[in-house]
């Protein structure tokens, strides 16, 4: 699932290719998505990430949200030939992008009022203190926390396990056990984490691209994921996989400690 780094890329690379472009037509080739509303004569006036969520934002002060879920992908093309399991299209005077979607769970909305920006969005408007009140204490292990969208915005399994193998915490650990200097740490860790995953374009492990069909670089950087019965690079202990959530979690248990 692309996390907050892979949907970063897409709407930096939409904002610099499509914003002042006008919409063409839009086309759904997927009856799962018919009912999306006719945007036909709008003019895309930028693009901005919400989470995991690509907003475009319409002159007229609505937007399409572009959820890509399991295996969504945006592709620019320039052709108008229709790749295996595109849903849905849009087409511009320059060009076309096409949602591709193999396992058909992305969605697609125009909206004509779009909330406020969250508060729990690590790379942009987060607030520390209203995270330390309202979740903090919560008794869940912090892997699943740092996993939540309600709490933390965009940050996925592989991203998780990256942040908290950085700071040295067990994803076993309570959440609630964690003290404000320990949470004070992790986020310094995940945007940091975040930010270069950005300018490696985003992690391609199995089927992620961005905007143009090209790999991100990001998945040359992992420490722990998918690094299971491998040394770790700072201790020297091995890696392991545990399941947490219904999702593989990597760590080392001799420098990650509980």
């Amino acid at each position: 699932m692309p996390e907050l780094p892979e949907v970063e890329t897409l709407c930096r690379q939409l904002q610099e290719r499509i914003a002042g472009k006008k919409i063409l037509a839009t086309k759904v080739f997927d009856p799962k998505l018919d009912g999306i509303a006719n945007v036909r004569g709008a003019r895309i006036c930028g693009v901005c990430r919400r989470g995991k969520t690509v907003e475009m934002r319409l002159h007229d002060g609505g937007s399409i949200l572009i959820h890509l879920r399991m295996t969504g992908r945006l592709f620019w093309r320039t052709d108008r030939k229709k790749e295996p399991h595109t849903r849905w299209r849009i087409i511009l005077d320059e060009g076309i992008i096409d949602l591709v979607d193999p396992r058909r769970f992305a969605t697609v909305r125009v909206v004509q009022t779009v909330q406020e920006p969250s508060t729990n969005d690590l790379m942009d408007r987060f607030d520390f203190r209203k995270f330390m009140q309202s979740q903090a204490g919560r008794r869940v292990h912090v892997k699943i926390l740092l996993m939540d969208p309600k709490a933390i915005a965009g940050i996925g399994n592989i991203y998780a396990c990256e942040i908290l193998h950085g700071v040295g915490i067990s994803p076993t650990r309570s959440a609630a056990a964690l003290g404000e200097s320990e949470w004070r740490k992790i986020f310094r860790q995940a945007r940091r984490i975040l930010k270069k995953a950005v300018a490696c374009r985003g992690t391609s492990i199995s089927d992620w691209r961005d905007l143009y069909g090209c790999a991100g670089e990001n998945q040359n950087e992992l420490k722990v994921y998918g690094k299971e019965g491998e040394a770790c690079a700072r201790c020297g202990g091995i890696i392991v996989r545990i399941r947490q959530g219904g999702r593989s979690t990597f760590y080392c248990p001799r420098c990650q400690k509980e």
